[in-house]
């Protein structure tokens, strides 16, 4: 039985009408914070933390934010755009900087192209998966990490545009 302010009345274990009202297993389901596959793949309905006190922690959802979706195909289409503009740099005398790209440009353009593409889609799935954690240091919540990626790779785009128009 429930008191005014919603907790649980101490009733006891004889009572007829407790065992029938209340059937909780004692079991707090918010322990389980991973989520089951049906809830990602068939309408699940996370789409917040709605408690103050779970906020400092990493919570999954099932949905996402309409942003954050856009976001995520910003970051993948400026993906693609640097790995053109990369190749058609090297084509015309330039070098790969980045000692792991310079690794996969040594077996052609569409295996630098597919790494990229894959190395860059690995990093956006793992800040996606845990979007709502804080990094402990700098006390940041890593959903801002979109922001900075798209803000960074709009930066080497320029530099890319830049180094491209002013070629002797």
């Amino acid at each position: 039985m429930k008191t005014g302010n919603g907790r649980n009345q101490d009733i006891s274990a004889n009572s007829s009408e407790y065992s029938q009202r209340d059937k909780r297993s004692g079991i707090d389901r918010r322990q389980n914070i991973r989520g089951g596959v049906k809830y990602l793949l068939f309408n699940g309905r996370r789409t917040r933390i709605r408690r103050e006190d779970d906020r400092q922690k990493a919570y999954f959802f099932d949905r996402y934010d309409p942003k954050l979706f856009a976001a995520i195909m910003a970051i993948l289409m400026l993906s693609i755009f640097d790995a053109l503009l990369t190749l058609y740099l090297i084509d015309n005398g330039s070098f790969e900087l980045n000692p792991i790209m310079a690794h996969f440009l040594e077996y052609g353009p569409l295996s630098f192209f597919v790494a990229k593409y894959l190395l860059t889609i690995t990093g956006v799935v793992i800040l996606l998966i845990f979007k709502n954690a804080f990094l402990t240091r700098a006390k940041i919540n890593t959903r801002y990490l979109f922001s900075f990626i798209i803000f960074a790779f709009t930066m080497v785009i320029f530099w890319q545009l830049f180094l491209i128009l002013c070629e002797p």
